[in-house]
């Protein structure tokens, strides 16, 4: 009988390399990178097909829960379940807390651990290689995918094959960090180094079994943290101290890299971790002149760059090996070879306590988005989007007024002890300190613009009264 195949998908990357795109609360795995899907909806568009695959288990940050939620509605995709850690602590106890809720899953269930923000070219040979790869892992080994090199990269680690297995697998001889250009090279002449794609299969049993032989202590924090679980809607969150107490680190170091059950089967199939700009213009495809265009640009006497425009039009003019991203908040412009040190940029906003790095203009929310449209000394005016049914929570603001004006659809409002509708080309007021709530009774989506005004705007001057996403 071939093994049940459960999916776990992480979803915990921060994604720093790809700012502007990616935010802190948007990061590049709910971002349409490549595609018009986002990098998670690819991640699960490509298992469909696979022999014996189960609903997938998604781990994700407790910020990210409805981002999740949603992407996977939008292409018709129930998870089994959605695990919420309160702070992220890397890969191993990520990928712990999922196997724990895999436990009575059977001796043939063998989890596929999948990032969710890769990139993967020919899904049907992927496919294979994890059937593959399960028909091994159900046999006791812990299983890691080796992309085999197109070129001499220093971007990634690399594994070193050892003594061939049954099943096209190979004993792993070692890991190796991110080599030096000199290293690299040797590795792609030697033949027998593979690129570390941090994907894996096991089972459950396994994985908990070399975790407790080698981090007992992280397995220890993470039975306490799912012992101490609850229910929220359609999410399993953690017990936030046991979790949080939770040493952190990947699965490479925590396990992989001691165990003597290491395997790893080679594969082909179009990857790359899409971790910098640099490597998103190697993976995607080119013009004549080797530049990759995303939106409204004009490119000329330009070779080998990659320009993306996501508000204004863009012209690049005469550069070579160039990255330019641009938002309607924020311009990015840097060459190829230093596009790894994008993150600095991150650095920098979040110490001189500014929010690029967090958000962009558009935030979504669970009831829909809302976006900046314009701001200045005590005034702010943003644009809503509430999604058919859907309804913010019943609050009240200490030091701002709204105005609401419905721009299309209909808006059910409560204001104080009234309950009433405001329809298109209408409006309404919200004192200071009045209980109110804002609601789509209709099917199609709420558009209103809203005017704050006062002498605090700030989105922390919300007390909730009611909310059915059970925010705090």
């Amino acid at each position: 009988m071939s093994p049940s195949i459960y999916p776990v998908i992480l979803c915990g990357g921060a994604g720093s390399r790809l700012w502007p795109m990616s935010r802190q609360l948007l990061p590049k795995q709910f971002l349409p990178l490549v595609s018009d899907r986002t990098m998670l909806q690819e991640t699960v568009l490509r298992l469909r097909g696979l022999t014996n695959a189960q609903a997938p288990t998604v781990v994700a940050n407790g910020e990210h829960r409805f981002l999740v939620a949603e992407q996977l509605r939008e292409i018709d995709a129930a998870p089994r379940m959605q695990i919420l850690e309160p702070v992220g602590r890397n890969t191993a106890p990520a990928v712990a807390v999922a196997a724990l809720s895999l436990e009575q899953a059977g001796d043939r269930a063998v989890m596929l651990v999948l990032p969710a923000d890769h990139l993967i070219r020919d899904a049907a040979r992927f496919r294979a290689a994890i059937e593959r790869a399960a028909v091994v892992a159900a046999g006791a080994a812990l299983v890691t995918f080796g992309i085999e090199p197109e070129h001499p990269a220093t971007g990634y680690g690399y594994i070193e094959r050892g003594a061939p297995l049954a099943g096209g697998a190979y004993r792993v001889a070692r890991f190796i960090e991110k080599p030096d250009a000199d290293t690299a090279k040797a590795f792609l002449h030697q033949g027998k180094f593979l690129w570390n794609s941090g994907m894996f299969a096991f089972s459950p049993r396994r994985y908990l079994e070399e975790l407790a032989r080698h981090a007992p202590q992280m397995l220890e924090a993470c039975r306490a943290a799912w012992a101490g679980s609850a229910r929220d809607l359609d999410f399993v969150r953690l017990d936030a101290a046991a979790f949080t107490a939770c040493p952190a680190d990947s699965i490479d170091y925590a396990v992989m890299e001691k165990t003597d059950a290491a395997t790893v089967i080679p594969v082909d199939i179009g990857w790359s971790d899409v971790g910098s700009w640099a490597t998103l213009w190697e993976a995607a495809d080119k013009d004549g002149h080797g530049n990759v265009a995303r939106g409204d640009v004009h490119l000329q006497d330009t070779e080998n760059c990659y320009v993306r425009a996501e508000d204004r039009m863009v012209s690049v003019i005469g550069l070579k090996n160039a990255v330019v991203v641009e938002t309607d908040d924020a311009v990015l412009v840097t060459t190829q070879a230093q596009a790894q040190k994008v993150k600095d940029v991150v650095g920098h906003l979040d110490a001189a306590h500014r929010s690029e790095h967090v958000s962009h203009s558009r935030v979504y929310r669970p009831w829909g988005y809302y976006e900046s449209i314009d701001d200045g000394d005590r005034f702010q005016v943003k644009r809503l989007m509430v999604k058919p049914g859907a309804a913010l929570s019943l609050q009240m603001h200490h030091h701002r007024a709204e105005h609401w004006v419905v721009v299309s659809g209909a808006a059910k409002v409560t204001r104080g002890e009234d309950v009433f509708l405001v329809a298109e080309n209408q409006s309404t007021y919200i004192p200071i300190g009045a209980k109110h709530r804002l609601e789509n009774p209709g099917k199609v989506p709420l558009y209103l613009i809203e005017v704050q005004s006062g002498g605090y705007l700030g989105e922390d001057d919300i007390v909730r009264f009611e909310d059915v996403y059970k925010r705090i």
